[in-house]
């Protein structure tokens, strides 16, 4: 039976066109999806749209448009961005979706009906640009401490989900299944500031907000925005409607990824809400840092005012998706912030997309056609140490690859490991020098032989390439008359078909001249703000 692998992008907030930032998440979750495909899972990947709140309703009245109208106008454009983005997602789940409203009434119900839920009244602390309820030991300075604004007082009716009743089930679940929550500082953060000091009960409903799911049983409650919003990672999936299959074949999720600022939603109130459902658990939460633009974060409630050039929308036609997606993907340590430059950008164009992988295609291909008209050749048994390091140094990628996706989906070093790949084939042109083995006929065979283990060098590194890269090595792979590949393949050398013919391929990423790239997108940015 074939293994199944479900994962999911937190679904985001469209008050708002969607941010560099946003597409950080997202590209690592379809890199990590399209990896699993090349292990021959069958994968199910899913994303969307958290399309209730206040915020929205404000936002909407701000644009003289009603709800709909405004949201279906912010979700086209998301849809169109992760299209230029080659994302490749399943399912895409909107939480103004008719079978999702159902079940999540449903849920609320259930909740309700097995006494987690409760009626009482509310009095707390409320920020409106984040949507979140916080006790006064958790502000900062007075301010929400996610977004630093001021928060106001709130007192209506509501109900209540007694996540109190948990705290002793999500400590039990953190020291049993210790790959539930990663990275590790996530759950001294979870026990420190939230569990040890007791957990409260969570209001659940909003009297004062209409646009929500309306309580069936109560509909002058609005149903808050964290069981309407999680429980999309089981709605998306047909859970509490008619046809439920894809619940059945793909649930438990294998790993929600999420930016650490909603991890508290994830790991506590999510996991205690499939505990009161009797529903299991997510296999694995990862909580990822920040992407930093000028030393800050550019999030759903707040922007960040920069003459960096974080539109993704003027980026990737400029660029290319592929560039976008690398410098997304390669610079920041997985689970950590890191810090994005347009210089940074650049010049990892320059350096590693055109320098490095650009550049051994080129090279390889041009020799092919000037040497062997284009035609794969065979190779011979050699047993010259470069050859051996070559191979050997391929195949300990390729693991590296495999594993840090599979123990940590840390997308930065499989990435890197897949560069190292391609480093070592330039390096290997530059000891063994082809062109001058082709000045001598009876080195023949070695050329042939260097020749096919470049091809080779690129067969591989492309293929684990395109769960990362999917334009540009699609390029290749075509070339290459590469009808599919799994991962299994990537262990081997010369699987290429001898005598089958390369196409040509032109330049995969021309070279950049960043002083005057930065000039120009300095002028398109400072247009914008």
């Amino acid at each position: 039976m074939t293994e199944k692998f479900y994962i999911t992008t937190p679904i985001y907030y469209p008050s708002r066109k969607f941010t560099l930032g946003n597409c950080y998440t997202t590209v690592i979750c379809d890199s990590i999806a399209r990896f699993n495909k090349i292990l021959g899972k069958d994968v199910f990947f899913m994303t969307g749209t958290d399309e209730h709140g206040q915020k929205i309703a404000q936002s909407a009245k701000a644009a003289s448009k009603s709800e709909m109208e405004y949201l279906d106008e912010m979700i086209a454009d998301a849809k169109e961005l992760w299209k230029m983005l080659k994302i490749d997602y399943d399912k895409f789940i909107r939480t103004t979706d008719d079978y999702h409203v159902k079940a999540v009434q449903k849920i609320f119900r259930e909740l309700y009906d097995k006494g987690y839920i409760y009626k009482s009244t509310y009095k707390g602390k409320y920020c409106v640009p984040c949507e979140s309820f916080w006790t006064e030991s958790q502000l900062v300075d007075g301010k929400c401490p996610d977004c630093h604004r001021d928060v106001i007082d709130q007192e209506e009716e509501a109900y209540f989900f007694k996540l109190s009743a948990f705290g002793d089930r999500l400590l039990e679940l953190y020291k049993n299944e210790p790959d539930f929550l990663k990275p590790q500082s996530r759950v001294n953060e979870m026990v420190t500031n939230f569990i040890k000091p007791g957990l409260s009960d969570l209001c659940v409903t909003r009297t004062s907000v209409k646009w929500g799911v309306p309580v069936d049983f109560d509909p002058k409650h609005t149903i808050y925005v964290w069981i309407d919003a999680l429980s999309n990672y089981i709605t998306g999936l047909g859970y509490g409607s008619d046809d439920d299959s894809n619940f059945k074949k793909y649930w438990p999720a294998d790993v929600h990824i999420i930016g650490k600022e909603i991890v508290r939603f994830h790991a506590i109130i999510w996991p205690a809400i499939l505990m009161a459902l009797d529903i299991p658990l997510p296999k694995r939460v990862f909580g990822h840092g920040w992407l930093l633009f000028g030393g800050d974060k550019l999030s759903k409630s707040k922007s960040v005012a920069s003459t960096e050039c974080v539109d993704p929308r003027i980026l990737v036609p400029r660029y290319s998706s592929d560039a976008v997606r690398y410098i997304l993907l390669r610079e920041i340590p997985f689970g950590s912030d890191g810090n994005y430059s347009t210089e940074l950008f650049l010049n990892y164009v320059n350096s590693d997309l055109a320098n490095n992988y650009g550049n051994l295609v080129s090279r390889t291909f041009s020799m092919l056609k000037k040497y062997r008209e284009s035609v794969i050749p065979n190779h011979y048994n050699s047993e010259e140490e470069i050859d051996v390091d070559l191979i050997n140094s391929v195949k300990k990628a390729v693991i590296d690859c495999k594993e840090y996706i599979e123990t940590n989906f840390d997308v930065s070093k499989a990435l890197a490991s897949v560069f190292e790949i391609f480093s070592k084939a330039n390096k290997y042109i530059e000891v063994t020098e082809p062109y001058r083995l082709a000045k001598d006929e009876t080195k023949s065979n070695r050329l042939d032989t260097v020749l096919r283990n470049l091809l080779e060098c690129i067969r591989i590194g492309t293929v684990l390439l395109s769960a990362f890269l999917p334009d540009c090595s699609k390029k290749v792979i075509d070339s290459l008359h590469i009808e599919k590949s799994l991962y299994e393949d990537l262990n081997e050398f010369y699987k290429l078909k001898t005598g089958e013919k390369v196409e040509e391929l032109g330049i995969l990423f021309p070279r950049l001249d960043v002083e005057k790239e930065l000039q120009e997108l300095a002028e398109i940015n400072s247009e914008k703000l």
